[in-house]
Formats: structure tokens, sequence, C-alpha cells
């Protein structure tokens, strides 16, 4: 079992979490990678702006790593998010599950982003041409 938890204000590398999850016992990968929209609601995006409480936010991704490992008998999960300012295509959160089968990994990855979203004190601000908002985790 591997986890691989991080929050950082440098870009995400997609390759570098996909060979962290890399595992010759697993058949099944899956990730989600979440970017930078330029559009939200008809209004143009100008930037992102992720705040959080790291040493919670941490301990949560945690908990949802182990719970994911736990729940859908993965052997590999990277959980990657990025903080500070971002712009459209920017890469915001990466996600990698392996396991030994398809389903446990698209199970884990959708849990992983769902439970992040309800969870994690991460918070983000989108900045639009005409004013700036900050946004809850389910719109």
């Amino acid at each position: 079992m591997m986890i691989d938890i991080k929050i950082t204000d440098e870009p995400l590398n997609v390759s570098e979490c996909l060979a962290a999850a890399a595992d010759i016992e697993c058949g099944g990968t899956a990730s989600f990678i979440g970017a930078v929209r330029n559009n939200t609601r008809n209004k143009k995006v100008i930037r992102l702006e992720f705040e959080c409480y790291k040493p919670m936010a941490l301990k949560e991704l945690r908990k949802i790593a182990d719970e994911a490992i736990s729940l859908f008998a993965v052997k590999n999960i990277v959980i990657h998010h990025r903080i500070g300012v971002l712009y459209p295509g920017d890469i915001a959160v990466v996600i990698i599950a392996n396991g030994r089968h398809r389903d446990a990994a698209f199970d884990a990855c959708r849990f992983g982003i769902d439970t992040l979203k309800e969870t994690v004190p991460i918070w983000k601000k989108e900045i639009f041409e005409d004013g700036e908002e900050w946004v809850s985790a389910h719109p």
C-alpha cells in the first residue's frame, strides 16, 4: 500500500503522480485531473485563488486516502492539490487510484474528489472580469 498526499503552490505533475502509483500487481489505474476552466456561469474566469489550512487539509486528505483504500480495495492512491494563484488551463488537483481491477480504481477516484470537496479545508475564489466570489464546494 502506498499513499502520496501533497498540497503545494508549485505546478502539479501528472506524470510523476502516475509513476508514484504504478504497481505491477495492479491492473487498473484511474485518474481524475481537475483543471481551471476559463468560464463559469457565462462569466469569463481570469484566475482562481486557492487557500487552505494546510495542517488540517493534509490530515483530511490522508483520511480520504485511507478510507478509499479500505472501501474500494485499491492498493495505491495519490492526491495532490495546488494552492495559490492558478489560471485557466492550470491543474488544480490530481487523484490517481491503482488497484487490481478498474472498477475499484474508478470508484476510489470519484470518492476521492467528491469527499475532498466536502471535507477538506481548501477554499477557492474565482476572479472574473467584473468581480470575484468565493465558491462553495458544490455550485
